[in-house]
């Protein structure tokens, strides 16, 4: 059983990262998908309910409503499964709060918003009608809102298609605040149902409360059945009139006096938004529901909830045709009436057939069953199953699950016909392919030619830029087509900073480049400073720059022109060394003297001390020379 699952690795695809919330049935995680590299929030049955058929069938009926449900304001299914001995749906992740959230943290909405957030849940509702799907669990927990006030209705773990009884073992199922009071009966619920809930859903936007409470959720639905509601702006008086005969006529105790459609109570919501008044018919049933009666028999004296007189205004639609008296309640008596007489010819048919052994039977529905269980429903009709085994790019076609059928149900056929079953053996593989190496585009375009996906990671490395330097999975690997390959594509080699060698001289600046991984070119150029300093560098020093490229050393030739030494009066071997350090020859001549202390001694010298010249100019000294004595 499951125990704890952060960081582990579910069903060897899904990487869970933490837990999102838990509820009744099932604990919601966040979850890194590695096949496609998304991230998913995984909804999975609790262990206690994993072996409750009644539950797992709930569940399983969630993800397949909902996975039939592609629409911009319902959460998307991406997968189904059964794992670790239980079972589990992966769904579109979004990053935001419920409805109910956003009502505790901030209590009532403004105006605009309640009709703007209630408009999109109509939207979702609408679709799903028409898909035939009722959600039956309609609240602000099972509405979520992101960042950008977008709505998504999601957990249709009750929802059924068409109109259906409420029980389920014996127990009303949905939520007492939110229900309908033909759901608090246990009576048969349709699309209307949804719409009650909604109007809750509204009142509680507005008013920041429902409008039904009780001790237990026995007394709140007793309320629903027989109770009259507060008009909303008896608890905030500046909720518009019009809206408020759009909440109440919601709220009909009768289904016949609410809206019928989504789209019928979306157009009042939509001529609200833009400034104008609700239809005669709204308003009838708004004063209906205020009375305590049905909208046929209801009194015509009286008038509807605070209707002020509004001064004309051009609302952007036609006026609304006078209220006719509906046809759609006997339409829907007839049609249950031929619907019953259906149910009873069949029954009577499957009864005549085990009584008298007809030799035609009526295929039965295997789809979406595995198929040892198939084969077995196939067999106990007497029909023969066979059997195809076929891959399946549909994610929603279970590995080992049945997908098609032919004959489909229903469809009468003599005993022992053959009944085709497709079984999925899930995504055709495809083997990855060797990227190491090739150019970023011709590995994307390899990857899109095998049907895979693909991310790219950019890394630093010493391969070229743009070069493929790692994969994964690893070549030759068979994966579910549709998956993602992860490529690492190479940046070049990693900067670094590069050192400041101004003002050195060039063998140590040298030194400490070259320590450093670069490679280092040497320019003589004209300079004031000594021969041998580094002037500039290019990179300069701070700037980053890849190990192995190369600075430039702009290093000095020396100055073109110093002054020469004055030397005169010092001996001759200090006058030479001075002369030559500073970069000038020396050429010396000797000059008779008779005073001793002039021996050896510079008497003169030419350029004279002073003077400016060009290294290496020729300095001559005239040095003393003691004559000998008589």
């Amino acid at each position: 059983m499951i125990s704890n699952l952060i960081n582990t690795l579910f069903d060897g695809r899904y990487r869970v990262i933490r837990k999102l919330g838990a509820g009744g049935m099932a604990d919601v995680y966040l979850a890194e998908d590695e096949e496609l590299g998304r991230r998913v929030a995984i909804k999975i049955l609790n262990d206690r309910h994993a072996n409750d058929e009644s539950f797992v069938e709930r569940f399983r009926r969630e993800a397949k409503n909902a996975a039939g449900l592609s629409h911009p304001n319902i959460v998307s299914i991406y997968d189904r499964g059964e794992a670790e001995g239980t079972y589990y749906i992966a769904m579109e992740y979004l990053d935001g709060r419920t409805l109910k959230e956003l009502l505790i943290a901030r209590g009532p909405m403004s105006i605009v918003d309640a009709i703007h957030h209630t408009r999109q849940t109509l939207t979702a509702l609408r679709f799903a009608h028409k898909k035939g799907v009722v959600h039956r669990d309609i609240k602000p927990h099972n509405v979520m809102v992101d960042a950008d006030g977008r709505l998504k209705v999601t957990d249709f773990g009750i929802a059924r298609a068409g109109a259906s009884q409420m029980t389920e073992a014996g127990a009303i199922v949905g939520t007492a605040q939110y229900l309908s009071p033909e759901q608090a009966r246990g009576a048969a619920v349709d699309q209307r149902s949804d719409l009650y809930s909604i109007g809750v859903v509204l009142y509680e936007m507005l008013t920041g409360s429902v409008p039904f409470t009780g001790d237990s959720p026995v007394e709140i639905a007793m309320k629903h059945l027989s109770d009259t509601p507060r008009p909303p702006s008896s608890i905030r008086p500046e909720i518009p009139p019009d809206l408020d005969m759009v909440v109440l006529r919601a709220l009909a105790k009768n289904p016949d006096d609410r809206f019928q459609t989504a789209e019928e109570m979306d157009a009042e919501l939509a001529r609200i938004a833009e400034g104008g008044s609700v239809t005669e018919i709204t308003a009838d049933a708004a004063t209906a529901v205020l009375s305590g009666t049905s909208l046929a028999n209801a009194p015509t004296a009286i008038a509807s909830p605070r209707r002020p007189q509004r001064r004309p205004t051009n609302y952007r639609y036609q006026d609304p045709p006078p209220r006719r008296r509906p046809l759609w309640p006997w339409l829907l008596a007839i049609l249950g009436l031929v619907a019953a007489l259906l149910a009873g010819w069949f029954a009577y048919d499957r009864i005549q057939d085990s009584l008298s052994g007809s030799s035609t039977v009526s295929v039965p529905n295997v789809e979406g069953i595995r198929e040892h269980l198939a084969v077995q429903n196939l067999l106990a009709r007497g029909l023969e199953p066979d059997v195809k085994r076929k891959t399946s790019e549909d994610p929603r076609d279970r590995v080992g699950f049945v997908y098609d059928q032919d004959p489909n149900a229903g469809i009468r056929v003599d005993k022992t016909s053959a009944v085709t079953i497709f079984v999925s053996l899930g995504p055709p593989k495809v083997t990855v392919p060797k990227l190491v190496g090739q150019s970023r585009d011709d590995a994307i375009a390899a990857l899109t030619e095998r049907g895979l996906k693909f991310t790219v990671a950019d890394v630093f490395s010493k391969e070229d830029e743009g070069e493929v330097v790692d994969q994964f999975p690893t070549p030759g690997k068979p994966v579910n087509k549709g998956s993602s390959v992860r490529i690492n594509v190479s940046r070049g080699l990693q900067p670094v900073g590069i050192p400041t060698v101004v003002g050195e001289t060039y063998e140590s600046a040298a030194s400490q480049l070259q320590a450093g991984g670069f490679a280092v070119a040497r320019q003589d150029v004209d300079s004031d400073q000594p021969k041998g300093i580094v002037v500039r560098q290019s990179p300069a020093g701070g700037a980053q720059a890849s190990r192995g490229s190369t600075v430039t050393l702009s290093v000095s030739k020396g100055p073109k022109e110093s002054a020469v030494p004055d030397v005169t009066s010092q001996q001759e071997d200090i006058a030479r060394a001075t002369l030559e350090s500073s970069g000038f020859d020396v050429v010396v001549q000797d000059e008779e003297t008779t005073d001793p202390n002039s021996d050896g001694i510079v008497l003169n010298q030419d350029p004279a001390g002073g003077t400016k010249a060009a290294p290496g100019t020729t300095v001559t000294i005239f040095v003393g020379r003691l004559l000998p004595t008589p």
